[in-house]
C-alpha cells in the first residue's frame, strides 16, 4: 500500500514543481542612474500642420520632478571699431653731401692742396654711389730750373676732376673716445671713372681707392679717403699712364 502511494505522489510533486518554475516572473529592468530616460521619440504632425516633438530614438525624456538643464550661453560676437592708423614716417637718411680737402700728388709735378665737393647715395646697407669734384693747382717750378720756358704757359695750371664711383661697405666697427664714448665706423672700398682736365687736355680717368667713415651723429659723419686717379698724359713728349694719388678728409651731412 505504501509503495502505491509513493508511486502516485512523486509524479504529482514533479508536475507541481515544473509549473511553479514556468510561471516565475522575469526580473525587473535596472533603474537608470541618469535623471533622463532614453526612450524613442517620434515627431508627430497634428492636423494644423505644426510639428510637435515626440519621443525619438536616442532623445532624452525628462523624468517628472527632475531639474531642467540650464540652457547653453549665447555665442558672443565682438563688435570691434576699426580705426585708421597713420604710420610714423622715419627719415631714410640715404643721401649725403659734404666738403673734402687734402693733398693731391700729380705725377712728375709734385704735390699740392686739393679741395672738392662730394655727393653720395646709399643704395643698400652695403652698396653706395658717390660723385666727387675736386681741383688743385699744379706748378712746373721744378722744370723751370732746367728749361727756361718751363712746361706750362703759366707757372701754375688748374687741374680739375669729376668722378663717379660705386663703393662697398665692409669692416663695420667702433671707434672709442675715452671709456664711455664710442662712435660707429665703417670701412669701404670704391672704384669708378671720370674725367680730368689738365693743361688744356681732357683725359678719361679711372679711380680706385678705400676709405673710413666715422658716424659722429645721425646727421654728420667724418671721412678719410685715399684714391689713385689714373689717366694718360703726354706733356713731356711721350704718352704715359700717370698715377696721381690723393688723400682727403671730409665732413658730410646726412639727410
Amino acid at each position: 500500500m505504501h509503495a502505491l502511494i509513493a508511486r502516485l505522489t512523486l509524479p504529482l510533486a514533479a508536475a507541481v514543481l515544473a509549473g511553479a518554475c514556468a510561471t516565475k516572473p522575469a526580473p525587473a529592468p535596472a533603474t537608470p542612474t541618469t535623471p533622463y530616460a532614453t526612450t524613442p521619440t517620434v515627431t508627430q504632425v497634428p492636423a494644423s500642420g505644426a510639428a510637435t516633438p515626440a519621443t525619438a530614438p536616442g532623445a532624452a525624456t525628462p523624468i517628472p520632478g527632475s531639474p531642467t538643464p540650464a540652457a547653453a550661453p549665447p555665442v558672443v560676437e565682438p563688435q570691434v571699431a576699426r580705426r585708421d592708423l597713420k604710420l610714423p614716417e622715419y627719415p631714410s637718411r640715404d643721401f649725403e653731401i659734404g666738403l673734402v680737402g687734402g693733398i693731391y700728388s700729380t705725377q712728375n709735378f709734385g704735390s699740392s692742396s686739393v679741395t672738392g665737393l662730394r655727393l653720395g647715395y646709399h643704395i643698400t646697407e652695403d652698396f653706395f654711389v658717390t660723385a666727387q669734384y675736386g681741383q688743385t693747382k699744379v706748378s712746373d717750378e721744378s722744370f723751370r730750373q732746367i728749361l727756361p720756358g718751363g712746361i706750362f704757359v703759366n707757372r701754375t695750371e688748374t687741374l680739375k676732376y669729376y668722378t663717379l664711383a660705386i663703393g662697398y661697405n665692409l669692416l663695420p666697427g667702433e671707434v672709442f673716445f675715452g671709456r664711455g664714448n664710442a662712435k660707429l665706423s665703417q670701412g669701404y672700398v670704391l672704384a669708378g671713372a671720370g674725367t680730368t682736365d689738365f693743361a688744356g687736355q681732357s683725359k678719361q680717368t679711372i679711380d680706385v681707392g678705400f676709405g673710413l667713415r666715422l658716424l659722429w651723429s645721425q646727421r654728420f659723419s667724418l671721412q678719410a679717403e685715399v684714391r689713385d686717379h689714373m689717366f694718360s698724359l703726354d706733356l713731356l713728349g711721350r704718352r704715359e699712364t700717370t698715377h696721381n694719388p690723393e688723400i682727403t678728409f671730409g665732413l658730410t651731412l646726412i639727410f
